[in-house]
Parts: structure tokens; C-alpha cells; sequence
């Protein structure tokens, strides 16, 4: 879900019910597949990679404004295996997803040392230094739009995933005869409690797009998932930027109510009981659990088949609830054992009816982990209360509200000047227009915001 300049204009019961059509991925169709080993940790992954353009019917050429990364070897170390998705949003959504999947791997590279060692330090050093060179890049104007990111290192026997924005990381783990859902990431939206306090001190206004519009209670925090517009990020006096999420790369103007690039990072012991992860686009999440997800990939030997079902599952879901779908990118790595690089979890699902899994590669010792509360960071369910994380969450530190000062780019000369001219009027109400098309990447979408308030830019 991005923001009201790009995707997701309306608020869900005014759009058309969507009905018809097809992703038209079934079996391995587009799905590509890749293998690599990880001699450290006596481990091979299995991965596969599918993307698919979102259907919008007023522009059936648009192009996707999904990226990702599948770099293997990463580095040069054999030990290390980078897999991102990156979720572009606004009028240059493509080119900011195109931008961070530039840049990241770059700067990871280039900390090697640090990514090595301390791959989360890596992580957060990285992001944000991605997040400053996108707003310095001339060719990407990302005043008014961005992209999320989200990140797994696979770095031996240890996995390390990294996130900013509604894109979603999750392992499949054998429990009790089953693979369950263990979540890698949490969703940073308006949703949390906790991101929610952030922005709000950081002077934004947090309310849904009828709130802003006055058909509900503007103080009204009862948002519910998946019925109505989503909770957005608001200038205090200003009908921008309208984002869903609470963090993100790019998106220039909602710095200055606290949506910053600062990563939230996971990083967990990969143990025999680990059959796979998924790092996907919330094209996937948007009508999908992360347990669904799971139990689909874990019905499929072959990830390329995972990945069209999860798809074509997805597509069809979004044309139940809407006229329209999202771009879906997923990315499916199996873990398997160098001794027994069989379907995963071959050996695991002919356990014993304890559920114990046999063991397949050695333990790894124990990491620090970032594990905010499992209750309080619901993927896509309202989380109402702070979390409780544990030490070294950056919900226990003081986070930048990333307030731009008077010489920030933001006001400066350049590709944010239309943007300042916007902030500085702090949301100055013009006379309703007759009709007004919000342009994202080429569709045509219609923006009930902008008719109220011509200010918002197409």
C-alpha cells in the first residue's frame, strides 16, 4: 500500500469490485531459479524469483514499480547471500525501487568489513546512506514518492533481515508437524501503536483519507484492517503525504513528520527446523497472512511453483476486492542440507509424531536477536499497545524525527522546489475542481483528495 500521490487513491468501498482475469503464471511460468551453497554453514539454498505487473485498466502498459535483488556470493564471500524487494510508490515509484536496488547492495558491499562482523550495524548504516543518496540523485525525483525495502542476509548459519516500509520477510519452520509461520519483519504503519506515538511526535497527523474528508471522526483510532482506507501519515496542516507506512527510502517531504529510513533489523540462528523464507512485495501481503504464504510454499517442492501459485493467488484476491491489482514480486529460498539437498524439508515432514525434526546441519551459536513483541507487531492486524522489544530495538531509542531545517534540500534549489512551494503553503484549500487524475507511473487513478485540495501535485 503506498501513498494517496500514487496507489491506493480511494478508500476500498469506493472502488469497483473487479472480476475476471488472470495472472496467467500457473506452473513455473516466469518464475526463475537459482541454487547456491553455503560451505560454512554446510547449507544450499534453493531460491526462486517472480514478478509480475499490476493490472490497472486505465493504463495496461504500465510498467511495474517492483524491484529486487538475488546476489549470491555476495561480496565475493561464498558465505553471504543477499535477497531484497523493493516496493516503488508515487509518480517515480519505479525509478526510487530502481535506485535503492542499486544502491543498497553498493553499500553493503562496500562496509564489508562491518557486514561481516555486525551484519544489522551494516544494515543501518546502509539504509538511511541510500535514503540521502536517492534525495542527492538529479535524475530521481523523489520529493513526493519512494519505495520500501526490505533486506535478508543469509551470512553462514545466521539470517539477518532488515526492513522500512509494508514489504514483509517470513520463515517457514517446522513446529509441531508443520510449518509455521515465523515472522522475519513487521509491517511499519500506522497501524503499530508504537509508530503511530513516533510520528505523531514528530508533528504528523495520523488519520484515514474519510477522516481527513470528514465523513468519519477525525480523532477516531479504531482502524480496522482491510475495510476502509488505511491510517496515512499527514502533514499537521497539510493534505501531504498521505503515505500508509511509517518508514520508507525516499518520500522527501514526509521526512518532516517522521517517515525515516532507519531499518528495523531481525537477525535469528538458522536451525534444522528452518525449511525456507519468502521476501516479498505487500502485493503478496495485501490480502495474503504470512501463514498462508507459508502453508502455499510449503505444499510445492520446486520454489518456481510456489512462486506462481502465491501469484496467481494474490492476483485473484486482488480482483475480488478491487478493480485492480498491485505488482507482486516474490522471492522463495529453500534451505536444504550440502548432505541431503533434497525437496526442503524431505527428512523434516517424516519426523516422528512429536514433531521433532530431524537434524540436518549443525546448530549455530546462539545470535543476539531483535525480536520486538510478537503481539504488538501483528503484520497486518492493528497493533494497540508499545511494544516490549528487546535490547537494542530502535523502538528503545530515541529515533530522528528527521525535522528538515532551513537549509534542509527540501527548500533548497532543485527537483524538490514544487515540493517546498507545497509544504510551505501547509495545505492552503483551493476551490473544488471539476475532476483531476492522480498520474502514477502512467495510470490514471482518481484522487477525491485533490479535488478538495488542487495542491496535491500529479
Amino acid at each position: 500500500m503506498g501513498c494517496v500521490q500514487g496507489k491506493c487513491c480511494l478508500p476500498r468501498q469506493q472502488r469497483g469490485r473487479g472480476g475476471g482475469g488472470g495472472v496467467g503464471v500457473g506452473g513455473r511460468g516466469g518464475a526463475t531459479l537459482g541454487r547456491a551453497a553455503v560451505p560454512g554453514a554446510g547449507l544450499v539454498l534453493e531460491y526462486a524469483t517472480l514478478t509480475v505487473a499490476g493490472l490497472y485498466p486505465d493504463s495496461p502498459g504500465r510498467e511495474s514499480q517492483d524491484a529486487y535483488v538475488a546476489a549470491t556470493r555476495f561480496a565475493g564471500d561464498p558465505d553471504l547471500h543477499l535477497f531484497a524487494v523493493f516496493d516503488g510508490h508515487g509518480a517515480c515509484g519505479a525509478a526510487c525501487a530502481g535506485f535503492a536496488r542499486d544502491a543498497l547492495p553498493r553499500l553493503l558491499a562496500a562496509d564489508a568489513g562491518r557486514l561481516a562482523e555486525d551484519p544489522a550495524a551494516a544494515f543501518r548504516g546502509a539504509m538511511p546512506a541510500a535514503n540521502a543518496e536517492m534525495h542527492a540523485a538529479a535524475a530521481v525525483d523523489d520529493s513526493m514518492s519512494g519505495t520500501t525495502a526490505v533486506a535478508a542476509l543469509v551470512a553462514g548459519g545466521a539470517l539477518h533481515v532488515a526492513n522500512v516500509g509494508d514489504s514483509r520477510a517470513v520463515a517457514g519452520v517446522w513446529r509441531d508437524g508443520r510449518a509455521v509461520a515465523e515472522e522475519l519483519s513487521w509491517d511499519q504503519t500506522p497501524f503499530r501503536a508504537d509508530e503511530r506515538a513516533r510520528v505523531k511526535a514528530c508533528g504528523a497527523r495520523v488519520m484515514s483519507v474519510e477522516q481527513v474528508e470528514g465523513v468519519r471522526d477525525p480523532d477516531a483510532e479504531g482502524w480496522v484492517a482491510d475495510e476502509g482506507d488505511p491510517p496515512r501519515v499527514w502533514a499537521r496542516d497539510g493534505l501531504y503525504p498521505g503515505t500508509a507506512f511509517t518508514r520508507s527510502l525516499g518520500d522527501l517531504a514526509a521526512e518532516a513528520v517522521g517517515v525515516i529510513a532507519e531499518p528495523e533489523v531481525k537477525s535469528v540462528e538458522i536451525t534444522p527446523a528452518h525449511l525456507f523464507f519468502i521476501v516479498a512485495s505487500d502485493g503478496v501481503f495485501e490480502f495474503l497472512s504470512s501463514q498462508e504464504v507459508v502453508d502455499m510454499v510449503a505444499m510445492y517442492e520446486d520454489p518456481r511453483e510456489a512462486c506462481s501459485a502465491i501469484a496467481e493467488e494474490s492476483y485473484k484476491l486482488w480482483l475480488e476486492h478491487e478493480n485492480r491489482t498491485d505488482d507482486i514480486t516474490i522471492i522463495i529460498v529453500h534451505i536444504r542440507d550440502s548432505e541431503n539437498p533434497g525437496p526442503a524439508g524431505s527428512l523434516k515432514m517424516s519426523c516422528s509424531n512429536s514433531g521433532a525434526p530431524i537434524t540436518l546441519h549443525k546448530l549455530q551459536p546462539e545470535l543476539p536477536v531483535f525480536a520486538p513483541s510478537e503481539s504488538s507487531h501483528l503484520n497486518r492486524d492493528a497493533a494497540n499497545e508499545l511494544p516490549s522489544s528487546s535490547s537494542g530495538s530502535p523502538t528503545e531509542e530515541s529515533l530522528p524525527c528527521v525535522v528538515p531545517s532551513p537549509t534542509h534540500l527540501l527548500f533548497g534549489d532543485g527537483k524538490a522546489s514544487e515540493t517546498s512551494k507545497l509544504i510551505q503553503s501547509e495545505g492552503a484549500v483551493s476551490e473544488p475542481v471539476e475532476a483531476c487524475h492522480q498520474r502514477d507511473g502512467g495510470v490514471e487513478l482518481d484522487c477525491s483528495l485533490q479535488r478538495s485540495n488542487p495542491t496535491l501535485s500529479c
